[in-house]
């Protein structure tokens, strides 16, 4: 009786809400009241007739997170404890495995572990796929559920099964679960006068942590840098308000990024205000598979102001806004409500950031074995149900920038292992190596050419 009380109010409240959406629109489905008959007559069916006692709430829940996972990979319903969670994550804090995670054809596919978790250090890679969770077969659960089934209190563990495409196998792996503090940003010295700079993440504190290790590595280096290469690789995203401050920090003008929705507030362009931490010294980015979302924003930004050479391969191709809306009960649900597009209007969504010059990473010998390439990566484009934009571009690579020395487009000789340059994991980093010949070309080249860079607003107008 209780469970078609519920039933009930839910199909009056739904039908009162669609009896105004109608008095509001034309363009509504003239179904509508039938297909909430169907819903409350499957609800009750499932009340009288399925082989096991369900929990009520839950078939609503999960009913509710039904309808919106429909749209596309990333609007979802949150229940109470995730909307705590998801503050604590953008807050650069939080408990679990510290691991990205994405659905890709019924299994949890992993966008990027954050370095110095219990994921990573486990050995977990970007296009890694869950298949098991704790001898739960991931197939079929939602991707709620895979990541409550994941979290847990600190100090206990979780084993999971992992399929790992790249090298044709399984394995198992146990995490113990960990507080998570995230460190958004990470730096070297890597020559006198060129500063590395690694953003893994854009949480609250990335702009502030940037600004302070750009500050540190200046004082290491007794003199202002030369040169900076921003690493923006594995960076799954973050708040967008962390991704317009840091491409802010590096123009003096132009338009960082927009957006373009269907409700009041989402059509809005974000400009840049005057002020360079780099006083017009050269920059390169680096970008690949796993860079998505704040990342792509960044990149896209300073590419299109011609600010930075952006080095590596294509990027994600996360360019959908999800807004976070409450809902009664201190739950909540994220709702993809509009489109990122670049200052030169590109969209990101299922597109990508095309690096001005492409680098591709050293492959492991499995891959060599098995004739893998980057473009063999998931992307936004290859996940079921992900959106598309209206302005596609048919183009595999950007053109060469005339305002550059045409040197740092022509292809490089492979270099063994041995002698390529290594990253902050002390292995070596191809992309790091063509990234470091760049931007030392980019620093003599107006000493040599007698060019000077161009201005944002200049290289926007060409």
């Amino acid at each position: 009786m209780r469970m078609k009380m519920m039933m009930l109010a839910a199909v009056a409240a739904l039908s009162a809400l669609s009896g105004t959406v109608l008095a509001q629109s034309r363009n509504v489905d003239p179904d509508v009241y039938e297909k909430l008959d169907v819903f409350a007559h499957v609800l009750e069916k499932i009340r009288t007739s399925y082989v096991e006692q369900v929990t009520e709430t839950g078939v609503i829940e999960n009913a509710i997170n039904g309808m919106l996972t429909s749209l596309d990979p990333h609007s979802s319903y949150l229940k109470k404890d995730e909307m705590l969670e998801l503050k604590q994550q953008t807050q650069g804090k939080f408990g679990g495995l510290g691991i990205e995670v994405t659905m890709d054809n019924g299994l949890v596919k992993v966008v990027s572990p954050i370095e110095d978790t219990p994921a990573a250090k486990a050995g977990l890679e970007s296009n890694d796929y869950i298949i098991r969770i704790d001898d739960k077969d991931v197939q079929g659960m939602s991707l709620k559920n895979a990541v409550d089934n994941m979290r847990g209190d600190p100090g206990t563990k979780v084993k999971l099964v992992i399929l790992r495409e790249s090298e044709k196998r399984t394995f198992p792996v146990v995490l113990e679960r960990a507080e998570i503090k995230v460190k958004p940003v990470k730096s070297k010295l890597l020559e006198s006068g060129i500063g590395y700079v690694r953003i893994t993440s854009f949480n609250d504190y990335a702009d502030f942590a940037m600004r302070d290790h750009i500050k540190a590595l200046e004082a290491e280096n007794k003199a202002p840098l030369k040169g900076m290469i921003l690493d923006l690789r594995n960076n799954p995203g973050g708040l967008l308000t962390q991704a317009i401050a840091v491409a802010d920090d590096f123009l003096q003008d132009g338009e960082i990024v927009s957006t373009r929705g269907r409700i009041k507030g989402q059509d809005a362009r974000y400009p840049a205000r005057r002020g360079d931490l780099m006083d017009g010294k050269p920059i390169v980015v680096l970008v690949n598979s796993g860079s998505a979302s704040a990342a792509e924003i960044v990149a896209g930004a300073l590419q299109d102001n011609r600010r930075a050479v952006v080095v590596g391969t294509k990027s994600f191709g996360k360019g959908s806004v999800q807004t976070i809306f409450d809902l009664p009960g201190s739950t909540g649900m994220r709702l993809t409500t509009a489109l990122y597009y670049t200052p030169s209007g590109k969209s990101i969504q299922a597109n990508g950031i095309l690096p001005d010059i492409e680098q591709k990473a050293l492959k492991t010998k499995e891959q060599e074995r098995l004739a893998l390439d980057d473009e063999d990566m998931p992307s936004e484009a290859s996940l079921l149900g992900h959106l598309t934009a209206s302005n596609t571009d048919d183009v595999s690579k950007t053109a060469p920038r005339p305002d550059l020395p045409q040197s740092i487009y022509a292809p490089v000789p492979e270099k063994s292992p041995s002698a390529t340059m290594v990253g902050l994991d002390k292995k070596p980093d191809a992309q790091l190596d063509r990234a470091m010949g760049v931007l030392r070309a980019l620093i003599v080249w107006p000493q040599t050419s007698g060019a000077t860079t161009p201005t944002p607003a200049q290289a926007t107008a060409r």
